[in-house]
């Protein structure tokens, strides 16, 4: 296996107070347990997400715990316990319906059993309807790499992101995620939105004060918005929308990130008869919360079927290797490929856990206090 080196960052860039895995994840799971998650339910549940703060993603990490999901199953939108029924299954096919439950739990049930099918027979794809947020798309991705297998999902979201040379937010931002695995410590993983940011990414800007960068988010009027508290609040009024990636109009090749997106919300619908666009607003007619009834999709790809586990492994490794060893521009003395500084953020956060906002330890012990947890935060 081909080793790679120098991936420890030398100096602790963080500010914020770091809060240890097991600490963190014990709390996150007995608060899910608190709201009516079941015990092994509440434990993948919060392992997804310390999954996207172990990888650095913090946008679908702990940030997002209080207000997508505990908040979600207080306001009777997102079921506790989840009802995985399955549909309709071939040999290599799974439709399934999560009945508004946790779409981790489907999701988690969904690709276990395509793996098992890949495994015999080469490939399987699924799709989910009627879920809910699912977490950090690379975590379903990395199930089938860590497998030896090629992972594809996508999950389509409430509307945020415009059409090219429209301002209505129509499109959810999306992910088509792929994880691939290869010879080196960490499989080789693209999971980010169709748009050019996503809506967790301006969460977070709201909760740490900051202004959204210029060219992220368009107005009905087709300008800039960079208030981030503004932007979430019209996100859901309809008065902003993300731009695709590429960014606006057709200039930077906004059309392709704006085509992505659709492929995604076709796949993540089409397949399982759900529903899509508008419809996933998670707003009734009279402005009353809603659930959502997301659609995901999932495709597993056994390569023990064409050339065989370890000559991928080894091509896949050979090609990511050789792009980072190609010419750098000037100022720069690496170039990265995907789940490259993923691996690098978890092999520096380890032995370190969780570093933790000021927003998220207020909620945090909003959370504890209110449910009667016995946890003393390093922060207090």
């Amino acid at each position: 296996m081909a080793q790679i080196t120098d991936l420890h960052m030398t100096t602790d860039p963080e500010t914020r107070p770091y809060v240890p895995w097991k600490l963190i994840g014990d709390f996150m799971t007995d608060t899910f347990r608190a709201v009516g998650v079941p015990a092994d339910d509440a434990a993948l549940c919060a392992d997804v997400l310390m999954e996207s703060d172990r990888r650095g993603i913090e946008s679908h990490g702990c940030n997002r715990f209080k207000p997508i999901y505990i908040d979600r199953i207080v306001a009777g939108i997102q079921k506790p316990v989840t009802e995985y029924e399955i549909i309709k299954e071939t040999p290599t096919t799974i439709v399934a319906d999560a009945h508004d439950g946790m779409g981790m739990v489907a999701s988690h049930k969904m690709m276990t059993a395509l793996i098992e099918k890949a495994k015999a027979l080469g490939m399987a794809m699924g799709a989910i309807r009627n879920s809910t947020h699912y977490g950090i798309a690379g975590y379903w991705a990395t199930m089938a790499s860590d497998a030896g297998m090629i992972g594809l999902t996508g999950t389509n979201a409430r509307p945020s992101i415009a059409p090219t040379f429209g301002v209505e937010n129509m499109l959810g931002t999306n992910p088509l995620t792929f994880a691939l695995p290869t010879d080196e410590p960490f499989p080789f993983c693209i999971d980010c939105a169709t748009s050019i940011t996503q809506r967790g990414k301006i969460e977070y800007f709201a909760r740490a004060g900051m202004d959204t960068p210029a060219g992220m988010v368009i107005g009905r009027d087709g300008g800039a918005m960079t208030d981030s508290d503004l932007i979430l609040k019209e996100l859901v009024a309809g008065g902003a929308a993300l731009a695709p990636l590429g960014g606006i109009g057709e200039e930077l090749a906004g059309y392709k990130g704006y085509s992505y997106a659709t492929v995604v919300e076709i796949l993540s619908a089409a397949l399982q008869g759900g529903q899509f666009l508008k419809a996933l607003t998670g707003v009734g007619p009279d402005g009353e919360k809603r659930p959502y009834h997301l659609g995901h999709f999932f495709l597993v790809v056994n390569p023990e079927f064409f050339c065989g586990e370890a000559a991928f492994r080894k091509t896949a490794g050979d090609i990511l290797r050789e792009l980072r060893a190609s010419q750098k521009a000037p100022g720069h003395d690496r170039i990265y490929t995907a789940g490259e500084k993923a691996y690098m953020t978890w092999l520096w956060r380890k032995d370190r856990g969780v570093p933790v906002g000021e927003a998220v330890q207020k909620e945090f012990i909003e959370l504890r206090d209110r449910y009667g947890l016995d946890y003393t935060f390093p922060f207090e």
